[in-house]
């Protein structure tokens, strides 16, 4: 890996979402709008408190997802991946880049996401804001990851799209939305128990609980982040040039 090569990459991606206004909106504005949406559909402060945090924990990763894998899939139809990997870019050195540029873009969409919901919505945070803050964004981080990840197994942006409820649902059914994770069915649990959006949702549940933040607060830190970077690893080992 070459630091200069991937901070070159990072800019390179950074100056082609300058110019497409319609990616940085959705990017950064859409999970915004829909949890203000939200707030005058519920019509409840104590219902939009409980609600508000797993949506700061879910559509980070929604978005993130959906344009990481659709952006690095549209580097290899178009034969720009093709050229950049004669060049003496490595594939983690890509993948980092694409990290570094999105991961800034995720760091606006929850800094929007937050300060409308704690002014605006006057969402009710009995714990510190900056464990909301690393929660929100290290899921932003790791739908950015396992964006970059499926994008290698996708021939189109069609196929990039269809991975969505595939990466998505299991992790919103199981990981103790609907259901405390601790009721369901044993085989569920322990599904449950490697699906890194779980521990997300545990770690925000957390910070909106407030109290002191101990052991468990961290190990959901350690295994959201842990599992960003596994997926940066794996799309890096299954990264292709092209589209076959």
């Amino acid at each position: 890996m070459n630091p200069a090569i991937t901070l070159a990459t990072a800019r390179r991606i950074l100056t082609q979402l300058r110019h497409d206004h319609r990616t940085v909106a959705l990017m950064a504005l859409v999970p915004t709008l829909v949890i203000i949406l939200l707030y005058y559909v519920i019509d409840d402060q104590r219902s939009f408190g409980a609600w508000a945090p797993i949506l700061l924990c879910v559509f980070p990763f929604l978005v993130m997802f959906l344009v990481t894998s659709i952006a690095t899939l549209r580097e290899r139809t178009s034969g720009t991946l093709e050229r950049l990997m004669a060049t003496p870019l490595g594939k983690l050195d890509l993948l980092l880049g694409y990290g570094i540029a999105f991961g800034l873009m995720a760091c606006v969409q929850v800094a929007i996401a937050l300060t409308v919901s704690l002014t605006w919505l006057e969402f009710d945070l009995a714990g510190p804001l900056w464990s909301l803050v690393v929660i929100a964004l290290l899921n932003a981080l790791l739908g950015t990851a396992l964006g970059l990840f499926c994008s290698a197994f996708a021939r189109s942006e069609f196929q990039a799209v269809q991975f969505m409820p595939v990466v998505m649902i299991p992790q919103l059914l199981l990981g103790g939305i609907l259901v405390p994770r601790d009721q369901m069915a044993t085989v569920l649990e322990w599904i449950s128990n490697v699906l890194p959006m779980s521990y997300a949702i545990e770690g925000m549940k957390d910070v909106v609980i407030g109290g002191e933040l101990g052991g468990e607060f961290w190990r959901d830190v350690a295994v959201v982040a842990g599992s960003a970077l596994l997926a940066l690893i794996l799309g890096a080992a299954t990264l292709r040039r092209r589209t076959p």
